[in-house]
């Protein structure tokens, strides 16, 4: 097939020739970690209170306000969720070279691709795990994009290699595979190479769950009606300050690297406006503080139609203003995610103060107040949080 280029014609800065002189990972069956406890009695889901539905959105058009697109269906499906779902995971040997590819990590992740590694730890202990096979709603290959990519005996271009022999020995030594062509199977990547990994393993790409931070459906390789969108999660311990509505006086921040056409053009409309801050490159004061006392903050396309700036404007209170084309956006068939943001088409970046102008005050401090709900709901690093990504795969398949 051919290759398919960036929509802004590039090409990540990672990619090497490929090479496969490593090890084929051997399979063996082995007791799961310690799996935490679960009683469904105990599972407390609590959401905002009702409220009225339909708020007066840009252009005098009626918008709901809810933070669910149907928040009954979900809570009774997340529920059964619960209740029910379960997941093998392919085991491999404590002596396996590539035990740590397959292993999840054993200390607090961090960086920017940290959600992949939170994902597979917390999931590893929670009562989804199943050591039964026939029990198994899911199949997951457990394989680290991330440590793949920083080992010397694979890197970058040697993932497609391993993968592809990956799969070929789960389908040779185990009989789950086949009976669906890979279709209840799913790997988890945040990097994205994670897309390009899949290249001698198409069977992967096209048939399995991939639950990827590069969620474009503009590139081949994601589908989105299959796929899975993961957050891409900064790690944070504290909780951030809360900001009055009046002490945020800046209509609009952004600050980041040019490395994509779009965030060049919208540098090169805003920069020297009064009402909406963007920066190339590094800030000299905090940019949390820029967050902070922004109305809005900015998540535009770089190398890939995600970064981990919309749940940076989440945690910090900021509404986020997707400008992102083909983004398929985390939790979109569960999330109402008009409601808490604004999704700017990326021609329309000229038009970008008149359309956040256009957010009436009474507007704005109901989207601020959802961008609050669905930041401690869906997008926090914590066990209850991992269930919901995990319900959303469910969905895919049931």
């Amino acid at each position: 097939m051919e290759k398919v280029k960036q929509e802004d014609g590039g090409e990540s800065p990672d990619y090497r020739p490929p090479r496969s002189d490593f090890l084929v990972p051997e399979l063996v069956h082995h007791e799961p970690l310690e799996q935490s406890s679960f009683n469904e009695e105990s599972v407390e889901v609590s959401w905002p209170p009702e409220s009225e539905p339909l708020f007066v959105g840009l252009n005098g058009k009626h918008v709901n306000k809810e933070v669910f697109h149907d928040k009954e269906i979900f809570l009774e499906d997340y529920k059964e969720m619960n209740r029910s779902f379960k997941i093998y995971v392919y085991p491999h040997r404590e002596d396996d070279p590539f035990a740590h590819v397959f292993s999840p990590v054993d200390s607090e992740p961090g960086g920017n691709y940290a959600s992949e590694s939170y994902f597979k730890m917390v999931l590893m202990k929670s009562h989804f795990i199943t050591k039964d096979p026939s029990e198994a709603d899911l199949f997951f290959m457990p394989f680290s994009i991330t440590r793949l990519r920083h080992d010397p005996r694979v890197s970058v271009g040697g993932i497609p290699d391993f993968v592809k022999s990956y799969v070929y020995n789960i389908t040779q030594n185990y009989l789950y595979w086949n009976r669906s062509g890979g279709a209840d199977h799913f790997y988890v990547a945040c990097h994205s190479i994670g897309r390009s990994a899949m290249d001698k393993a198409e069977e992967v790409k096209y048939n399995s769950i991939q639950v990827v931070c590069s969620s474009s459906y503009y590139l081949s390789g994601y589908i989105a009606h299959k796929d899975v969108s993961l957050p891409q999660i900064w790690t944070r311990n504290e909780e951030p300050p809360e900001v009055n509505l009046t002490d945020r006086k800046k209509l609009a921040f952004f600050a980041g690297s040019m490395n994509s056409p779009v965030r060049a053009k919208l540098i090169e409309t805003w920069r020297n406006d009064s009402e909406i801050f963007v920066n190339s490159g590094r800030l000299k004061t905090p940019y949390s503080d820029a967050m902070l006392g922004s109305k809005f903050c900015l998540h535009v396309k770089g190398f890939e139609v995600n970064t981990a700036r919309v749940v940076d404007a989440l945690y910090y209170g900021c509404v986020p203003v997707i400008i992102a084309n083909y983004y398929d956006l985390p939790f979109a068939d569960i999330l109402n995610w008009k409601s808490f943001s604004v999704v700017v088409a990326t021609l329309d970046i000229p038009l970008l103060k008149k359309i956040l102008q256009e957010v009436v005050d009474d507007e704005y401090a109901t989207m601020q107040g959802n961008v609050m709900k669905v930041a401690g709901t869906h997008f926090e690093v914590k066990e209850t949080r991992i269930r919901k990504r995990i319900f959303i795969m469910s969905a895919t398949r049931h």
